[in-house]
């Protein structure tokens, strides 16, 4: 006997468990990201049940941050260095940050076809999520989807940004390495300098080396720029190299760089002193995240804000007084 659509929808929904998550059951991965990605009270008591569970079992992975400039070659030097690595043996996830779609809120990029390599692979999970407008195209709970990873027995996780210009702060604090991919011959070299972006490299890769261009120069440009500016940490000098992500050129050297990053920051105790650190701006992330729900919920605080607002620019009240107020609102 069929059940009609009512008695279906009424179903009991079948939470993912830490025991699916610790066997590497994929399915429950999917399910689980997509819990901790839910703005439903319910579900945030759900998925913070289930980190609590699987919180012994993360940290093992080394984490990659990627970012560059659309255009640059993420997906592709991702798609290749990924199968490089499960062809070593090692289990990779790849979370993409998508633009959010203007009206869903949802990715709109296909990345599962854009990295049709690892889409296959048995030893690669890829996992699309929307930006959702959060700065630097880090979506709101990959820091959440990355510990799941790990508890599913993923020992590399690679972090594909939007690059879209935006500070990439975000990515370098919640990864053990940065790398920021760069083309040759696209104008000023050092424009990354002026974003921000190539102070807080770890690496740097002078992409599509299969391709006609300046690559060796533009390499040599980066060098230079890199020796002017103070490194994140004295154990490190960021290296740059030539990479091809269609052909896999100087990938190999690209991930011996980032292992001999991983054993030396692990060594000098410093990659635990990072993560402690990241460990606090996630969770002040968390609070103002909370906060931001609150005004959104908050009928009475929403309709307030406005005239708050136009006090504040008529010069009616200060920043402080107008914060003053949204907090009585909020009852904080």
């Amino acid at each position: 006997m069929t059940k009609t659509s009512a008695q279906q929808n009424t179903a009991p929904r079948r939470l993912p468990s830490a025991d699916d998550i610790l066997q590497g059951n994929r399915a429950a991965l999917a399910r689980a990201i997509t819990l901790v990605e839910s703005r439903r009270s319910d579900h945030r008591q759900e998925a913070q049940t289930l980190l609590r569970q699987l919180m012994p079992h993360t940290g093992k992975a080394i984490r990659v941050g990627v970012t560059g400039v659309p255009g640059v070659g993420k997906s592709t030097t991702i798609n290749s260095l990924g199968a490089m690595l499960t062809e070593k043996g090692h289990k990779v996830a790849v979370l993409a940050v998508d633009p959010s779609s203007t009206h869903s809120g949802g990715a709109i990029l296909g990345d599962k076809t854009r990295m049709d390599r690892l889409a296959t692979n048995d030893n690669a999970f890829i996992r699309p999520s929307p930006s959702a407008g959060t700065l630097g195209g880090v979506a709101a709970k990959t820091r959440e989807a990355m510990l799941l990873c790990e508890a599913a027995g993923y020992d590399v996780i690679l972090i594909e940004t939007v690059g879209v210009g935006q500070s990439e702060t975000s990515v370098a604090n919640l990864t053990d390495f940065f790398l920021v991919l760069m083309l040759a011959g696209a104008g000023d070299e050092l424009q990354g300098i002026k974003k921000g972006i190539i102070e807080l490299a770890d690496m740097i890769a002078v992409n599509k080396a299969d391709e006609k261009g300046n690559q060796d120069a533009a390499a040599a440009e980066y060098r230079s720029a890199l020796r002017i500016l103070s490194p994140a940490s004295t154990q490190w000098k960021p290296p740059v190299v030539t990479i091809s992500g269609l052909t896999g050129a100087g990938l190999e050297e690209l991930w011996h760089h980032i292992e001999k990053h991983h054993e030396i920051m692990t060594a000098a105790g410093e990659l635990s002193t990072k993560r402690q650190k990241q460990d606090i701006r996630w969770m002040w992330a968390m609070v103002e995240e909370r906060i931001q729900e609150r005004i959104a919920e908050n009928i009475a605080a929403k309709e307030r804000i406005p005239d708050i607002e136009n006090a504040l620019t008529s010069g009616q009240i200060s920043p402080m007084a107008g914060a003053e107020e949204i907090f009585k609102l909020l009852n904080i």
